[in-house]
């Protein structure tokens, strides 16, 4: 077993840009503005009960539990007092309780509405990208977009923005009521925060490229578990289940490098911010506990002082906790962003299709790559009710031809016509609604049988459903299943042969009405027997309509009105059957071969 399993490398993202990053979410924000900011309000109100606590506490112990005008005549105004203040933290902490469980509440609604939202939105705009993004980008990948990178960005909507909010009006709070208590301590205690912005400032750079680089080892894993599981077959028929693990290992290696470094640097981070929080209380207690021996200070602001020491660097860590969020919910947000920013497939022109009458192509040239033709200069016509096969050897560009028809890719030279108009003026649901493709291998989507072969909203009666499965065939498929065409099948039609999957392929192909029908090698992988079915089921397909068959086997050709030999991209030949057995060309040999006797 050749090449490699290791998923796909993710492309590195450029400098950051976290403002315009943030500005693309906010019509994700204005429309819960008013549950944000409803929960905001709130927040601001749990700060307000958090600073109120040490500061009435300072008034009891100042004004009724160690009064500098003591006595006993003031001994009951004194109980009465500590009891009021005492009765008022009890209200204070019921009422935080409250306001806390709704905050909570109405955050995490609006969080999940914001996530349905983007997450419906990016898989809406993925389902629209164009052919060219998906051969660029995995499966794995891209579910790592919808479901983890989603994931993170709730977590930055209902835990980053309201509680960050709590958190700087806290300590801004704090610093207030410590300057207009004793300004000379609040300045002793204050003196350390330079180092405090220093170090967070640092660990904010630090930590942002680690989260980065997890984001790509994340979405890398599950590249290379989606590849691996598709490809199991091949996999265990090689025997190449310990190379693949070792492939893994490596890769899992990489994420755990990742994830320590950042690690390292959050469990740096929170014992110095834990450091300083010590430093501040050890200010305190040297520096306030002299003055208040000395009584220059009161016992009651002391007391006050060392809860809002303690109070302050709580809210530092909570916001390097929510940083450490922020910075995995930023990288993520690159990595949705970078989706949005991929260009939509081209809708086609405004004109709808009616009907086909007429294909032609005019000097056509197509290339994946820049520099590497696909198909060069090919020209045909077709008309309506006649069929036309197409030929060549692998590689020739068969396949290709067909998806400009479709318009799955642009071609790159040359025009297209469609009643002798051009094809991109048409509507690109106009076009495809006329067109059926039954692929060599078609895909069947988890469901029933009926579900996978009636279009959307279909109202198809059950007996015009049951003269389609007659005309396809399909009958001697579903009359085998448990519950007929009502069987469920699970992704991609797994339980199902080849030949079976096609028969319900031509059934859907039936269903929509076609003015088109293409045949892209479809008979190639099935046996004898089935190839009959097949074949039977696609010339009832294509009575009274224009075909198109991408022939593997040359017999596909022979009663086609016009046979095009495409040859390294190229037409070598064109014309019906007894016209190129007659020029004795490349046909001929292929059709020699094809019968040796």
């Amino acid at each position: 077993m050749g090449g490699t399993m290791r998923g796909d490398p993710e492309e590195e993202l450029g400098p950051r840009q976290d403002l315009r990053l943030l500005k693309r979410f906010v019509p994700y924000f204005t429309r819960n503005r008013w549950m944000i900011v409803f929960s905001m309000v709130l927040m601001l109100l749990l700060s307000l009960f958090d600073i109120a606590v040490p500061y009435i506490t300072k008034m009891a112990v100042d004004l009724y539990i160690v009064p500098r005008d003591g006595g006993l005549a003031l001994e009951s105004l004194h109980i009465r007092g500590a009891m009021m203040a005492g009765v008022v933290l009890a209200i204070i902490a019921v009422a935080r309780f409250v306001t806390s469980f709704v905050q909570i509440m109405v955050m995490e609604l609006a969080g999940q509405k914001i996530m349905h939202d983007l997450r419906v939105r990016i898989y809406e705009h993925i389902q629209r990208l164009p052919m060219v993004f998906f051969t660029k980008n995995t499966v794995g990948r891209l579910s790592t977009r919808v479901t983890n990178d989603i994931q993170n960005m709730q977590e930055m909507f209902t835990t980053i923005i309201t509680f960050v909010m709590k958190d700087i009006f806290t300590l801004v709070g704090i610093v207030i009521i410590l300057f207009y208590m004793d300004v000379r301590l609040a300045l002793a205690v204050l003196g350390i925060l330079p180092f405090v912005v220093w170090t967070t400032v640092f660990f904010s750079a630090s930590s942002r490229e680690v989260f980065r680089s997890l984001r790509v080892k994340i979405a890398e894993i599950n590249s290379m578990f989606s590849e691996s599981c598709g490809g199991i077959r091949v996999i265990q028929l090689f025997s190449g289940q310990e190379r693949i693990k070792q492939e893994f290992k490596a890769l899992n290696h990489e994420n755990f490098l990742a994830g320590m470094g950042q690690i390292k640097l959050f469990g740096l981070f929170m014992p110095v911010v834990d450091l300083f929080g010590s430093l501040a209380l050890a200010i305190v207690i040297f520096y306030g506990g002299g003055r208040v021996v000395s009584d220059q200070l009161s016992l009651g602001t002391l007391v006050a002082f060392i809860s809002y020491s303690k109070m302050f660097f709580r809210p530092v860590r909570d916001i390097a906790e929510k940083h450490n969020i922020l910075q995995n919910a930023l990288a993520s947000g690159e990595r949705i962003v970078e989706i949005f920013d991929e260009q939509e497939a081209d809708p086609g022109g405004s004109t709808g299709l009616s009907r086909i009458d007429t294909i032609e192509f005019k000097a056509v040239s197509f290339a994946y790559q820049p520099g590497t033709p696909v198909l060069d200069r090919v020209s045909f016509s077709v008309k309506v009710g006649q069929s036309l096969a197409i030929l060549g050897p692998t590689g020739s560009g068969k396949t290709s031809l067909i998806n400009l028809i479709v318009k799955f890719y642009p071609r790159t030279g040359g025009d297209i016509l469609i009643n002798n108009r051009g094809i991109d003026s048409f509507s690109i649901p106009s076009l495809r609604s006329r067109i059926a493709l039954v692929t060599q291998d078609p895909y069947l989507f988890s469901g029933t049988i009926r579900e996978n072969i009636l279009p959307q909203n279909s109202t198809m009666t059950d007996s015009e459903f049951d003269r389609i499965v007659e005309l396809s065939h399909a009958e001697s498929v579903i009359d085998k299943l448990p519950q007929g065409a009502d069987t469920r099948v699970s992704q991609g039609g797994t339980s199902l042969s080849s030949g079976e999957r096609q028969l319900i392929s031509i059934a859907r192909a039936f269903a929509h009405r076609p003015e088109l029908i293409i045949f892209d090698e479809a008979t190639s992988y099935v046996d004898t027997e089935s190839e009959e079915r097949i074949r039977s089921a696609m010339s009832r397909l294509k009575e009274n309509r224009t075909s198109i068959t991408i022939a593997h086997r040359l017999r596909s050709a022979v009663t086609a009105d016009w046979i095009i030999v495409l040859k390294q991209g190229r037409v070598a030949e064109a014309g019906d059957h007894g016209t190129l057995m007659k020029n004795r060309g490349f046909y001929h040999r292929l059709h020699v071969l094809d019968n040796p006797e």
